[in-house]
C-alpha cells in the first residue's frame, strides 16, 4: 500500500488566502525545458476567525503519464493540454526488475491515445522510469510528457516536457513540493522559478510523511516536518 503525504496548512493571517501547491520538478535527461502545473488550489479563511485548516494529501504512488497539447510551448498560466494517458509505475530500484517502463501509442486517424502496461527494462536508470514515446507528426500534433501525482483523490499532471516522436524519456520524480499563495488552478501552467521563491518548501525525501504548514500574519512561512 503506498505511503501518504500529507501537508496541513494554517492561515495565520488577518485576511482569506488562497493557497496553490506544486511539485518540485522532476529531472529528465537531455537537458529540455521542463514546465509545471499547479496541483491544488483552495480559499482558506484566517484561523482565528474559522478554525479551518487546509489538508493536501498526496499518493508516493508514481504515474507516468502523457498529454495531447496546443503547442510546444504551453503559456503560463493556461491549462497545459486536455486528453491524457496515466499508468502507475515504479522507479528502478537496486536487485529489483521493477515495471519502470511503458510506451505511449497514439492513433492519427482517430486521435486514441494511450500508455501500455509497464514491463521492466533494466537500461533506465536508478531511481527512474521510462516513456518511450509513439510515431506522429509533430507539428501539426504535439504531446507533453512526464510525471504525475494523485491530489486528493485525482490525478493531475505535476511536471512535463515537451515530447518529441520515437524517442526515449527518462524521468526521475522528487517527493519535494510546495505552497504558496495564488490562483493557480490544478492543470494549469505555473511559472515554477518565480513561485518557489515565495513559497513554503515541504521535503518528504528525508523520509517525512507530513508537514505542517503555517502561513503567518507577516507574509513568511513556519513548516514543521515530521
Amino acid at each position: 500500500m503506498s505511503t501518504l503525504l500529507t501537508i496541513n496548512v494554517t492561515n495565520n493571517a488577518a485576511q482569506n488566502n488562497n493557497f496553490f501547491f506544486f511539485q518540485k520538478p522532476a529531472i529528465y535527461v537531455g537537458g529540455q525545458q521542463v514546465y509545471s502545473n499547479s496541483l491544488y488550489q483552495r480559499l482558506l479563511k484566517p484561523f482565528n476567525s474559522s478554525g479551518t485548516i487546509l489538508t493536501f494529501q498526496s499518493n508516493v504512488q508514481y504515474y507516468a503519464a502523457v498529454q495531447e497539447a496546443s503547442s510546444a510551448a504551453p503559456p503560463i498560466g493556461s491549462s497545459s493540454g486536455y486528453q491524457s494517458s496515466i499508468q502507475a509505475i515504479n522507479l528502478t530500484a537496486s536487485g529489483s526488475q521493477a515495471s519502470n517502463s511503458t510506451t505511449m501509442t497514439y492513433d492519427s486517424s482517430t486521435k486514441a491515445l494511450g500508455l501500455t502496461p509497464p514491463t521492466y527494462d533494466s537500461n533506465v536508470q536508478p531511481g527512474a522510469f521510462r516513456i518511450n514515446t509513439a510515431q506522429y507528426n509533430s507539428p501539426p500534433t504535439f504531446f507533453n510528457a512526464g510525471s504525475a501525482v494523485m491530489v486528493n483523490g485525482g490525478i493531475v499532471l505535476s511536471n512535463f516536457i515537451n515530447a518529441q516522436p520515437q524517442v526515449i524519456i527518462d524521468c526521475q520524480p522528487i517527493l519535494t513540493f510546495y505552497v504558496s499563495t495564488g490562483t493557480y488552478t490544478p492543470g494549469t501552467v505555473m511559472n515554477f522559478t518565480q513561485s518557489a521563491q515565495q513559497a513554503a518548501l515541504c521535503d518528504f525525501t528525508p523520509g517525512y510523511t507530513t508537514a505542517n504548514v503555517t502561513y503567518n500574519n507577516n507574509g513568511t512561512w513556519s513548516v514543521n516536518m515530521s
